[in-house]
């Protein structure tokens, strides 16, 4: 089976000027208990893309897994933003990048 990973790009709502320190707060708690479950492979802030917030690359079994972290994100639950996100085929070495 092929690996991939699944990247999840936020991108900014309607409402997401009006973020709270407490809504930032339980965005980064979410992400260190990704981190902490071994769910997250990186994830980052992106700066100059107007309406992309940032980026989440993360290690599921599947899919709908990945989907299922998303819908749970705390900015996306709450209103302050949407995502998209796609399956990475992963090309490295161990694959001999995809020949």
């Amino acid at each position: 089976m092929d690996q991939c990973l699944y990247v999840m790009f936020i991108e900014k709502g309607k409402t997401y000027n009006k973020l709270t320190k407490a809504m930032v707060e339980k965005h980064v708690e979410n992400i260190k208990n990704l981190d902490n479950a071994g769910k997250l492979d990186r994830c980052g802030v992106f700066k100059g893309y107007p309406g992309v917030a940032g980026m989440l690359i993360l290690k599921t079994q599947s899919y709908e897994d990945a989907e299922e972290i998303c819908k749970s994100e705390p900015l996306v639950a709450e209103g302050y933003a949407t995502y998209k996100l796609y399956a990475l085929q992963v090309a490295d070495k161990e694959n001999n990048y995809l020949l």
